[in-house]
């Protein structure tokens, strides 16, 4: 069974849809809880794992913490070594900054559903296949991908964020917009940011009725994606030798 290291910064991040999806398909995931254990939670190398799964977090990829220089260097090897590496909101810019990309702070937080828009290159590229060419997705960052690392391919971009998602050599991805979270998810974190924000750029109602309006169609997208990840992330008879 081919195992994937997942690193995660509390309870309410993590993989949600993406983990569902990916042991149904024969993955094992090995979870290492940054909230809990910092800087030990990230191994030094990808040894015995065959991919590398890189969490959201409270955290700014600019601070200066132990286990975000510490999982930059594990983005790195796994993918000098062609391995499978998937990031999602921080995890998307930490995969930029290890790669020699760049990050910013927004002028203002990035909350609630936005039409994300697949380049022409997204449009043709295999992990995003059945993905619709514009569609809403969740948001919550108040940091993005400025500038994509050398050689990597935008894949999609939103009227806030010019990189909503690239690709870097043959199996590393990042995806600044939440689309492992299900609808209870989105309203628990909601929740969480109302506590530790306070004010925020849409009340609870406001999310409620992007919801209701734009949930289906982003649910759908998002398993799309999810099974994509799972069966072309790692090829087959790669997961058939492990």
């Amino acid at each position: 069974m081919a195992t994937i290291i997942v690193l995660q910064d509390g309870q309410h991040l993590g993989p949600a849809r993406l983990g569902v999806t990916l042991r149904d398909h024969g993955f094992k995931l090995d979870y290492r809880r940054i909230d809990q254990d910092g800087e030990a939670a990230v191994p030094p190398d990808m040894d015995g794992a065959q991919g590398l799964i890189v969490l959201g977090s409270p955290a700014s990829p600019s601070d200066d913490l132990p286990w975000i220089s510490r999982t930059m260097d594990l983005i790195r090897k796994a993918h000098e070594a062609e391995m499978p590496v998937i990031g999602l909101c921080m995890g998307h810019q930490l995969i930029a900054r290890a790669l020699g990309g760049e990050v910013e702070k927004l002028p203002k937080m990035a909350l609630g559903f936005e039409p994300v828009e697949l380049t022409v290159a997204g449009q043709t590229e295999t992990m995003l296949a059945g993905v619709p060419w514009k569609l809403p997705m969740f948001q919550s960052h108040e940091n993005h991908v400025s500038k994509a690392p050398p050689g990597a391919t935008v894949l999609a971009k939103s009227a806030t964020t010019p990189v909503e998602c690239f690709k870097a050599g043959i199996r590393t991805y990042g995806f600044q917009y939440h689309f492992e979270f299900d609808r209870p998810g989105i309203t628990r974190h909601f929740a969480l940011l109302k506590k530790t924000h306070g004010d925020l750029p849409l009340t609870l109602d406001q999310l409620e009725g992007q919801l209701n309006e734009h949930y289906a169609m982003f649910a759908r997208a998002s398993d799309r994606l999810c099974v994509n990840i799972a069966s072309f992330a790692v090829p087959f008879d790669r997961l058939l030798a492990v």
